[in-house]
């Protein structure tokens, strides 16, 4: 039988499921608040450090000053050229590590939809986070987004 990326029943490893379940929820509000245009808040969901990589790392935000400004400078554009941008995560794999971060993978579709239009895929992705938690939440540590269309 092929190996799935789980513990076996009855193991001492983290509930998956929870966990699943918690970062699932995580990435549903943080993507909701950038589709909202609540850079700030997006930006917060970051650790103070946190770095977003995009295009192999050629475009590259770090901190969250940086990130805020980055997500409102591309929602002002969006804004300017009537595109309404959607985040749709899926295929989410989680991966607990012995420090107690979490390495996530998942596809994320990017949905663009024309004031007037129809909504259309506009960039296919595979993102790769490391989150840690504060406590109360999980945050983004380092953010690896790789376009399809650039691999």
């Amino acid at each position: 039988m092929p190996h799935t990326g789980t513990a076996p029943l009855g193991s001492a490893q983290p509930d998956i499921a929870r966990l699943h379940g918690e970062i699932s929820h995580f990435y549903a509000r943080q993507m909701q608040a950038l589709d909202e245009g609540r850079t700030d808040d997006w930006a917060q969901t970051f650790t103070e450090d946190g770095a977003f990589l995009l295009h192999g790392g050629r475009d590259r935000a770090d901190g969250r000053a940086a990130l805020a400004a980055s997500s409102a400078k591309a929602r002002a554009a969006l804004a300017e050229q009537g595109v309404t941008h959607r985040h749709w995560l899926g295929m989410l794999t989680v991966e607990p590590r012995p420090d107690g971060t979490v390495a996530a993978r998942c596809y994320a579709l990017v949905i663009a939809t024309e004031t007037g239009g129809s909504p259309a895929v506009h960039r296919s992705t595979v993102c790769q986070d490391l989150l840690v938690s504060d406590g109360d939440a999980w945050l983004v540590k380092h953010r690896q987004v790789t376009r399809d269309d650039l691999v």
